[in-house]
């Protein structure tokens, strides 16, 4: 009765959300670009940091890439390099901007150490956004990846960190838009 009365244009908001939903959690096939020495973006967004910076999870000098996925972009996470998973941390934190650099060390993160079977120490980690309340991470330490390989997802509105041995060759500058698995951020020596 009241879709009678109303007219179909009570549904039009119910439409445009589910469409937003499907639209959010779409995952779509990827091409595998390069060689075992290229390292792919783990997420789709747009590239926020490419610093020298101190790995906090390994201790280490790095090269770290930061992706920041908007709440359109596709938000399946997948694997930079072709390895294994030596070690996974898990972080709860705040909910701040994922944009801002402080994201990495104050938001929800889950952090996974992969050595590559040329024995490169690679760190990924997903951190938590604004809207972002849940991250899902598919594999524990021992797991064997492949470049490209679905690992996790976050939902709504994030980033990704890499942190790269220092000798990287960085393929991509800030403010390019990236794809995952489809862009190269750069070469392992």
């Amino acid at each position: 009765m009241v879709g009678y009365g109303a007219g179909a244009a009570w549904s039009v908001p119910f439409w445009l959300i589910a469409l937003f939903v499907l639209q959010f959690f779409r995952d779509p096939p990827r091409l595998v670009p390069g060689d075992a020495r290229s390292v792919l973006s783990p997420a789709d967004g747009r590239i926020v940091a490419i610093q020298p910076v101190r790995d906090p999870w390994l201790n280490r000098d790095a090269m770290k890439i930061s992706v920041f996925m908007n709440v359109f972009n596709v938000h399946s996470n997948r694997s930079p390099v072709d390895g294994e998973v030596q070690q996974r941390w898990y972080h709860a934190g705040k909910f701040v901007n994922a944009d801002l650099d402080k994201a990495s060390e104050e938001n929800e993160r889950n952090a996974l150490y992969i050595r590559t079977a040329t024995g490169h120490d690679i760190t990924c980690v997903q951190v938590a956004g604004l809207i972002a309340r849940r991250i899902l991470c598919y594999v524990e330490a021992g797991a064997p990846l492949a470049r490209g390989q679905r690992y996790g997802f976050i939902r709504f509105g994030s980033r990704v960190d890499l942190y790269l041995p220092t000798n990287v060759q960085v393929a991509v500058a800030i403010g390019d838009k990236v794809r995952a698995t489809s862009t190269i951020l750069g070469v392992l020596p």
